[in-house]
């Protein structure tokens, strides 16, 4: 991946590029159809920021609520040290 993408442009570019099972998956949690839970797609979480550079990943959805995370297509997308 890139040294220029920000935790947001990546999640933008994943959520334009989401496989037909994210597609699925979405279309049945988005808008509260699931328990009246909210669930965010592709939304960046920023763990830790070391000499400026920003590490973070990117799971498929994600409810803070619950404090849930779901990746449906293995390990979550982001930037790693």
């Amino acid at each position: 991946m890139s040294e220029n993408h920000t935790p947001v442009s990546r999640a933008r570019n994943l959520r334009k590029n989401m496989t037909p099972e994210e597609i699925l998956l979405w279309k049945n949690l988005r808008g509260r159809k699931f328990h009246g839970l909210k669930f965010l797609r592709q939304h960046p979480i920023v763990y830790e920021t070391i000499n400026g550079k920003t590490l973070f990943f990117v799971p498929d959805f994600y409810c803070a609520e619950k404090k849930l995370i779901i990746e449906l297509d293995g390990a979550p997308h982001g930037e790693y040290h």
